[in-house]
């Protein structure tokens, strides 16, 4: 099983007093990358968020929204600082006696007076809301797995196909490059023949000059470790797992091979098969990076 980088995942839980909303997408990336966006008030639980969403992800640029609603009627009340009243009164007295003024403060003058009422939420019980958080973190988090194994199964298939036509190519070539060799003795035997007439061809010189063509179109080595690397990312992908960065770079090592069977070949025939070669290993390149 593996899983794509791209997925979404949401979950609404809601209680008698509060509701609470996760909403949860990524694409690829690297290295596990998570921004959350949420209230204020949720700003203490960052760590442990971030700590449970790694055991879902390893890989990915996650964009997490937690959405909070609170029903409580009760959940502000009001303070009253006696003290600042009885200091604000103070120098009310202090300024009747001063100017020989009547103070006609009253209680409803008063009261508006700054920080002699205020208003204050009232405590929440942090263990309560977590585990209310943590439910709808974990509820979206499992849907997001879910799009990611099954947008992952997608990619597996599309691999796998892509693979089994990289190794027809792999087939060709090899089979098409012993016969350029003898195609080659065949045409210099042809010309030396036209250029000395009925004299006798040196055999010696001739597989010299033909030794030289084999031993500078040679891909022998090219093709068995181009081979090897595409059945080990079938192998790896059947197997499973947090596997794309191992793919990466295999798909790297499977690029530099075919560059060298194409600048090797001087068959045409040969040239548009690695030129095929080159083109579906980048296809597959671009779908391992949506691997996690």
């Amino acid at each position: 099983m593996i899983k794509s980088m791209t997925g979404f995942g949401r979950c609404e839980v809601q209680e008698a007093e509060r509701k609470i909303t996760v909403e949860m997408k990524s694409v690829n990336h690297r290295y596990l990358d998570v921004n959350i966006k949420m209230p204020k008030k949720l700003n203490y639980f960052e760590t442990s968020i971030r700590n449970e969403l790694k055991k879902y992800i390893q890989r990915g640029k996650v964009d997490l929204f937690v959405s909070y609603e609170d029903y409580t009627k009760t959940n502000v009340c009001v303070k009253y600082n006696r003290e600042l009243a009885a200091e604000y009164m103070g120098y009310l007295n202090q300024m009747a006696q001063d100017f020989s003024l009547e103070n006609d403060v009253k209680i409803s003058c008063l009261s508006k007076y700054p920080e002699i009422l205020t208003m204050e939420e009232q405590g929440i019980d942090e263990e309560k809301l977590w585990m209310l958080l943590n439910k709808a973190i974990q509820g979206a988090a499992e849907g997001f797995v879910e799009t990611r194994i099954k947008e992952g199964e997608h990619l597996r298939r599309d691999l796998l196909e892509k693979l089994d036509g990289m190794l027809k190519h792999v087939a060709f070539i090899t089979e098409r490059s012993p016969q350029i060799i003898a195609e080659y003795r065949k045409k210099l035997e042809d010309k030396v023949k036209d250029l000395l007439g009925d004299a006798q061809v040196d055999e010696n010189r001739l597989l010299m000059e033909v030794t030289i063509f084999a031993d500078r179109v040679c891909v022998d080595e090219e093709l068995v470790r181009l081979k090897s690397h595409i059945e080990t990312t079938k192998d790896t992908l059947l197997l499973g797992g947090s596997i794309g960065r191992k793919l990466d770079f295999i798909a790297q090592e499977m690029n530099r091979e075919a560059n060298t069977i194409l600048s090797k070949s001087g068959d045409l025939e040969i040239s548009n098969r690695a030129i095929e070669l080159k083109t579906e290993i980048e296809k597959v390149r671009e779908q391992i990076q949506n691997i996690e």
